[in-house]
């Protein structure tokens, strides 16, 4: 059997550099990161209660996978490069372009308030399981017959690797040597199934190999080993030495989503350790032994941030309930005469 790649990891949990790294980010550029994961975990508190109290869908938290979001998402250019996320990736969106506001109407049931602004470079979140990635693959290959560098960044979970849609992202990207780097967020979990018996590889960056790019393991709760992974594979996509597999290693604090009830299959015991390896908290050591964070500054964040995330949801509130018409918008350009005597209110005619 082939031996798992060695894993990137740059900081310990205690904050500090391993031996032999240098950060791949300057204190401002880790400080933005904290910033986003903070908000991250902030969001997901307020999401879930606004779910659980029915003024929310459904909902998917990121905590603990904020390292891999952030630390992948800071190594793209926003102007220039391409987003393609699941339905886990938060602060990317926001990092990317997303306006906060724009994702809260449209988890408050106003997906036209909701779309991707003009010039964000950002396809929509997939709810399918790896059915963004033939997209993300050949929105790449669109981007190299163009020239320019554009990259694309896509990401999935660990159960995406066992989909169909995934292998041939993979090989379509391979053969046709597209810049994009898949971001694999392998936390643990493909909705209650464990890692164990999803695939019998030691390590899910070995699938890359058996399509003609690299794959490389990393500590998905270390924000600089991911971005310095992400940064190299981008990089090499922009030089046109094509896609590169990251398989982030983390795990998922919360459920799947707000349908789940991980009590039912997660063990609490291997959850405790997981959250000793908070990726928030490694972070936070790290800025305060450099003397580019402390408590105040926290607060100050914090507050600022609160500010921000209540501004959002409240302006959301005050959009006017979204009504049954609206399901049929954005489907077809020309509705077929079913779908128009459906809306006028007539129903579809019986096939009886």
């Amino acid at each position: 059997m082939t031996a798992s790649p060695r894993r990137l990891a740059v900081l310990s949990m205690t904050g500090r550099l391993r031996r032999g790294q240098r950060p791949s980010l300057d204190d401002a550029q880790v400080r933005e990161g904290l910033e986003l994961m903070l908000l991250s975990r902030l969001f997901d508190a307020r999401a879930t209660t606004l779910q659980r109290l029915g003024r929310w869908g459904v909902h998917s938290p990121v905590e603990g996978q904020e390292a891999a979001v952030v630390g992948a998402c800071l190594a793209v250019d926003p102007g220039r490069d391409w987003l393609v996320p699941q339905y886990r990736e938060f602060p990317a969106y926001i990092h990317h372009g997303m306006p906060l506001a724009g994702i809260a109407a449209f988890f408050t049931g106003h997906p036209a308030q909701g779309r991707i602004p003009d010039g964000v470079r950002m396809l929509p979140i997939q709810v399918a399981i790896a059915a963004q990635l033939p997209h993300a693959a050949g929105l790449a290959w669109g981007l190299r017959r163009q020239g320019g560098g554009a990259v694309v960044l896509a990401y999935c979970g660990d159960g995406a690797t066992s989909e169909g849609d995934f292998h041939e992202a993979c090989n379509l990207a391979g053969r046709m040597q597209a810049p994009v780097v898949f971001l694999v967020q392998n936390n643990g979990w493909a909705i209650s199934t464990p890692r164990s018996l999803q695939s019998a590889t030691p390590s899910l960056a070995l699938r890359a190999l058996g399509y003609g790019f690299p794959g490389v393991r990393v500590d998905g709760n270390d924000l600089l080993a991911v971005h310095q992974a992400t940064a190299t594979a981008v990089a090499r996509a922009r030089a046109g030495e094509g896609p590169t597999l990251i398989e982030a290693d983390t795990y998922r604090y919360s459920f799947h989503n707000t349908t789940d009830n991980p009590a039912a299959y997660a063990d609490p015991v291997e959850l405790a350790a997981a959250r000793r390896q908070d990726p928030i908290e490694r972070v936070r050591r790290y800025l305060t032994q450099r003397g580019a964070w402390d408590p105040a500054r926290e607060a100050a964040v914090r507050e600022r941030l609160t500010a921000t995330l209540d501004a959002a949801v409240n302006a959301a509130a005050r959009l006017p309930p979204p009504g049954p018409d609206e399901c049929f918008d954005d489907i077809y350009a020309r509705p077929p005469a079913r779908l128009l005597r459906q809306r006028a209110g007539h129903g579809a005619p019986s096939e009886a």
